[in-house]
């Protein structure tokens, strides 16, 4: 079964500043995300590309754009391709500040509007959900060296 979303919730200890910097600014994306770097042009409509070494670029259309609340986007599943109906999935961080630290949200969906059997949707949305426990234990450890 194609589950409708992935949702993760962690708790960052550093402030929302901070943690929104890490998620919309190009050379934070570009180095605890992908790692060969990232444009983000941060505002609805704008591009945000992702770079690995080993995959390539991945592409996506910002959606929305609310200063250290809310940012959200619609990425290709594959590389070199613009986000479109059947191949992207739509991604969306919710910052809340708690204590010293903050609360980090991130929801992606539309799994089973991806072109593709209900395996492979399945098996894209398993991969994300293994990609999303790895990618979120890396912003924490970046966030965890000293600003700078």
């Amino acid at each position: 079964m194609v589950p409708e979303q992935i949702e993760r919730d962690i708790f960052v200890a550093a402030p929302v500043e901070r943690v929104w910097a890490a998620l919309t600014e190009s050379e934070h994306v570009g180095t605890w995300f992908g790692d060969a770097g990232a444009e983000v042009d941060l505002r609805p409509g704008g591009a945000l590309v992702i770079r690995w070494k080993e995959y390539g670029s991945y592409h996506a259309r910002v959606e929305r754009v609310e200063p250290r609340r809310l940012f959200s986007y619609r990425g290709a599943r594959s590389a070199d391709e613009e986000p479109r109906a059947g191949n992207s999935t739509f991604v969306e961080f919710t910052l809340s500040p708690e204590g010293d630290g903050t609360r980090l949200r991130v929801v992606e969906s539309g799994f089973s509007g991806l072109d593709g059997t209900a395996e492979e949707q399945a098996e894209y949305a398993e991969g994300n959900t293994e990609g999303w426990t790895l990618e979120l234990d890396e912003l924490r450890a970046y966030l965890g060296r000293p600003a700078g």
